[in-house]
């Protein structure tokens, strides 16, 4: 946990180090140490800082999420990307933006109800025979609900172009121009959600080891269920909201983090915090990179990383049982 954590201390650096504008590393580094240019001073602090913030956030509310949302549905793919729940919030916030929405709180929570929506859908999928035992046909469903929710998206960008911009900028899922009140805006969001996850940690551990058992140990496995999707559903939506639809995320981080810690809902959570983050940050740093003085879609980095790692769980012999 110490080297993760040191980890992302690093890539919080570095995020603030670097950038696809003219301040260098060496120009950042002044305004770090206290000294620097009025210009090096306004990207670092205005700039760089705030989308790492944010950046961190994002991650961590993605990063749990994903594996809250396959502990509940007892699958490894399950992915809020994958499975419709960030489509559904994009959807929310872009019918949102085309009734005139503009106020971040707003946004947030009309986000959080699409969330929701969509984690219904995946337990309702989770419990229909031969697709819910099955994690690639449960992908597959998710799939087709992003595909039809990510359409009507698009179709929002046709009918109201005055909305167009704004839409088209926010839905491919991006960091750039966030600000600080964006992250005050999420943080009660997040504060929730933590609280929710404090409090059913140990039932969703009881419960990944059967109905039975956890009915025996006192919890009941449907207010269990319900609060870990209200969870989802609120810190999705907070992500969402702020950032715009990250896909793979909530993938590759349990993945790894299950890699390092097992089964143990309560060690992955606790690995989710920081891997979250330093996978977001690390996206997010190549985005600018890559194509500099202009940014990729940060949406782009993360297919790029987890697209891998969906194939090696498909592919392997044997799926980690949840």
């Amino acid at each position: 946990m110490l080297v993760l954590l040191a980890c992302l201390l690093l890539v919080g650096v570095t995020s603030l180090l670097l950038g696809a504008g003219d301040v260098g590393p060496l120009a950042a580094w002044s305004v770090l140490i206290g000294s620097g240019s009025d210009e090096a001073r306004f990207v670092v602090e205005s700039l760089r800082l705030p989308r790492t913030l944010i950046g961190v956030a994002v991650g961590m509310a993605l990063g749990v999420a994903g594996s809250l949302i396959q502990a509940v549905a007892r699958n490894p793919l399950a992915e809020p990307g994958l499975l419709g729940v960030s489509a559904g919030s994009a959807l929310a916030v872009a019918i949102a933006l085309v009734l005139g929405a503009s106020a971040a709180t707003l946004r947030i929570s009309v986000a959080q109800l699409g969330a929701l929506a969509g984690c219904l859908f995946v337990l309702a999928m989770a419990r229909v025979n031969g697709v819910g035992n099955d994690p690639v046909r449960l992908v597959l469903a998710g799939a087709i609900l992003s595909g039809l929710l990510g359409a009507l998206t698009s179709l929002l960008l046709l009918v109201d172009q005055r909305s167009a911009d704004e839409i088209r900028f926010w839905v491919i899922g991006s960091l750039a121009g966030r600000r600080l009140e964006d992250l005050r805006a999420i943080l009660p969001s997040l504060l929730f959600a933590g609280v929710l996850i404090v409090a059913i940690a140990r039932p969703l551990a009881a419960l990944a080891l059967g109905e039975r058992v956890a009915v025996g140990l006192g919890h009941h496995p449907r207010w269990i269920r319900l609060l870990c999707v209200i969870a989802v559903a609120v810190l999705v939506g907070a992500a969402t909201a702020v950032a715009g639809p990250i896909a793979f995320v909530g993938l590759v981080v349990p993945f790894v983090a299950r890699a390092l810690a097992g089964p143990d809902i309560r060690r992955t959570l606790w690995l989710a915090l920081p891997l979250g983050p330093i996978l977001i940050l690390c996206a997010d740093i190549l985005a600018r990179l890559l194509v500099a003085p202009s940014e990729m879609p940060l949406g782009v980095i993360t297919a790029l990383v987890g697209a891998p790692v969906l194939i090696a769980v498909v592919r392997a012999h044997r799926l980690p049982a949840l």
